[in-house]
């Protein structure tokens, strides 16, 4: 319904991969294949408060990226400074296998989790740059994550059409849900907990979103 919109942002060049919403400020961060990363307020007359570029989580004052180079900055919202550096992912001179296809933050703890195209995810030490853990997870690239809003279980998707529960403690698979079918060597896009019910969520190519209790 037209009345539902409540306002357009634009700015991006090219197609826009991930939003983030920080519920502290009201602020939006979006990036994009062109390059950018954006931090918005959306009701203001000029919505776009700065434009990050990537070749220069928990705190609400800095965010996290990560590029298809392998790189993955925390970047202080401030002053649009890197602050940390994550510590080169680079295991063989194959760019392939070090695209990473999502990062997220865990909500009480200083640690920084990503996909990656070649199975792994990986943990990284917010304040020292250093990874933690390096895990095959899946039997296909890892396309998505999700942690649970109490910090415990790690969700993963995958484009070997399985959904996966990690428990973060010690690292290791609870649960594994198949959950879409193939389509153009292609599965699973996206996973998420809800914020209070025991209910995840998938979204796949078979262009189903399916609910899982």
């Amino acid at each position: 319904e037209p009345n539902v919109l409540a306002g357009t942002l634009i700015a991006h060049t090219d197609a826009v991969w991930g939003l983030a919403y920080s519920g502290v400020k009201n602020h939006l961060l979006s990036c994009s294949a062109d390059g950018t990363i954006r931090l918005w307020n959306p009701p203001e007359k000029i919505p776009c408060i700065c434009t990050y570029n990537g070749e220069k989580g928990c705190d609400p004052a800095h965010m996290v990226a990560s590029f298809n180079t392998g790189s993955t900055v925390i970047y202080d919202l401030e002053t649009s400074q890197s602050v940390v550096m994550f510590s080169s992912q680079v295991e063989s001179g194959v760019q392939s296998n070090n695209h990473i296809n999502k990062v997220v933050s865990h909500p009480t703890l200083p640690v920084t989790i990503t996909a990656h195209e070649d199975r792994h995810i990986k943990f990284f030490d917010n304040k020292t740059g250093k990874m933690i853990h390096s895990m095959v997870a899946h039997l296909d690239a890892v396309t998505s994550l999700a942690v649970d809003p109490n910090g415990i279980y790690l969700m993963s998707g995958s484009h070997d059409c399985s959904i996966r529960l990690w428990n973060l403690d010690s690292k290791t698979c609870v649960q594994e849900i198949t959950a879409h079918r193939k389509k153009l060597d292609e599965s699973i896009y996206d996973v998420a907990f809800h914020p209070s019910k025991a209910y995840i969520a998938s979204a796949g190519a078979d262009a189903l979103a399916k609910v899982f209790v």
